[in-house]
């Protein structure tokens, strides 16, 4: 018995299964057996879905902010009361450990709070006009949303596509993973059962293609939401200039890590490889090629190897597992072929390079060093467990490799030189930086990225304001 729940789509407030349509099979990642069938969108469900939409917006449009915000943190209580449930269901489904669910869940209870504030602060102003004219900016709900989000966080992405528009007065349909599909739908049930209008939010499923190109054509939406793949977000964003959409795009991205020679390694190290190997490195801010001055490079590289090699991989569920498996088939298959290239190109492994074990998806936790930066895996994103170490001379070429690729969601540096850091914010070319610090997301705080790696912002205010259009109303 895996206690998974039964699937469905919800619309229009309603559970939505069975009836002959198409279905996905649920797959846990740990041992490859199928957990659930999760029935597919057909046409009619998604017309259903985008008519439930229209609704919702008019209705929520003008909910006041205290009901907004009631919703919001009656949803963030229900899912800490929920939180063990939520967060066993996202193992099953995505593979990562139980600790690491559970903060997910977490995220999403702080993300609710943070927008519960954020509707009473969702200001306008008035302009200084000669006597007997007045002109005012107001903000408004841009309307109904098309949210689209991966499974890599399958609790945190759901919940950052619902608030934000939520808080904002706009209504949703959510089209979450096929591959984890329980915990999107433990987010919006929260959200439901904290009071939600049925029609105000909707999750569906299906053919990615298919409900892409019918959401995004309909003139019900008015938004594009999108957090996923550089290649899938491209396609998207052409698609939605055909009825001129607002969108917000968080795609991928190739995080450097430049390591100086001031910087205490131990520290670094007992930072960057838990963070690595975090979600088995299936995190589009996972710091990845690692960027060593050279007098350090060896010590740095020696240390990671050992730290990541003694890693304990196993299913998410087990205790002592500190990272769990991959969260599908095609994970592992691209490990083998960028690993391979690298190697042939003239890197060494370090550590690790191979599969786990002969059921599920595992891959064991791998360091690169001095690979080419011809190889493939310097160039795409592994979103894998692997590490690049390569040794730089100096902080200029250090800066010229880290802003080389046409990514630049996070980039990361350590060093202890004041003056250093305050050159590399200012030139690291990326949408977040952490200095001396992995962490680099927050509720109140912007994420996204710049260049290929999107636009636009999910969280904090800036998060909120993506949801609101810019109204100017004059008066004589």
């Amino acid at each position: 018995m895996n206690d998974y729940p039964a699937l469905s789509m919800i619309i229009a407030g309603e559970a939505v299964a069975g009836g002959g349509r198409r279905t996905h099979a649920v797959v846990n990642p740990a041992n490859g057996e199928v957990i659930g069938h999760l029935p597919l969108a057909d046409p009619a469900d998604l017309d259903r879905a985008l008519d439930a939409a229209a609704r919702g917006f008019l209705r929520w449009r003008t909910s006041t902010a205290a009901e907004r915000a009631a919703v919001l943190e009656g949803a963030a209580r229900l899912l800490l009361e929920r939180q063990d449930m939520i967060a066993r269901n996202a193992v099953l489904e995505q593979g990562k450990t139980l600790p690491e669910a559970r903060l997910e869940v977490m995220m999403v209870v702080n993300l609710f709070r943070f927008y519960a504030g954020e509707c009473q602060r969702i200001y306008g102003r008035a302009l200084v006009r000669p006597a007997g004219q007045r002109s005012t900016v107001t903000h408004a709900p841009v309307g109904p949303v098309a949210a689209f989000a991966p499974w890599n966080f399958p609790i945190g992405n759901p919940g950052r596509k619902l608030g934000a528009p939520i808080a904002a007065g706009c209504s949703v349909i959510l089209k979450s993973a096929e591959e984890t599909p329980a915990s999107a739908l433990a987010v919006l049930q929260a959200l439901l059962d904290a009071g939600l209008p049925g029609d105000v939010a909707q999750a569906v499923f299906g053919v990615p293609d298919e409900v892409s190109r019918h959401l995004l054509a309909s003139p019900v939406i008015r938004k594009l939401s999108f957090t996923g793949s550089t290649v899938v977000g491209k396609h998207l964003a052409r698609l939605a200039t055909d009825n001129m959409l607002r969108t917000t795009m968080e795609l991928g991205g190739h995080g450097p890590v430049l390591v100086f020679a001031d910087a205490d390694l131990d520290r670094v190290l007992d930072t960057v490889v838990a963070q690595k190997l975090r979600n088995a490195g299936q995190v589009c801010v996972s710091p990845t090629r690692f960027l060593v001055q050279d007098s350090v490079f060896e010590r740095f590289a020696t240390g990671f190897a050992k730290r990541a090699g003694a890693f304990r991989v196993g299913p998410g569920l087990d205790p002592d597992t500190q990272m769990g498996p991959m969260a599908n088939p095609r994970r592992p298959e691209a490990m083998e072929r960028l690993i391979g290239d690298a190697t042939a190109a003239g890197a060494r492994v370090l550590t690790g390079g191979h599969r786990v074990g002969n059921r599920g998806y595992f891959f064991a936790p791998t360091v690169l060093a001095e690979v080419p930066t011809g190889a493939v895996i310097m160039n795409e994103e592994p979103f894998g467990p692997v590490a690049i170490v390569n040794p730089m001379h100096d902080e200029a070429a250090m800066i010229a490799e880290a802003n080389r690729l046409p990514y630049g969601l996070a980039a990361f540096a350590w060093t202890e030189d004041a003056r250093r850091q305050r050159r590399l914010a200012a030139e690291l070319e990326a949408g977040m930086i952490g200095l001396n610090t992995a962490m680099i997301a927050g509720a109140d705080a912007p994420f996204g990225g710049v260049k290929w790696s999107g636009h636009g912002a999910e969280d904090g205010p800036e998060g909120l304001h993506a949801c609101l259009v810019t109204r100017t109303v004059h008066e004589g």
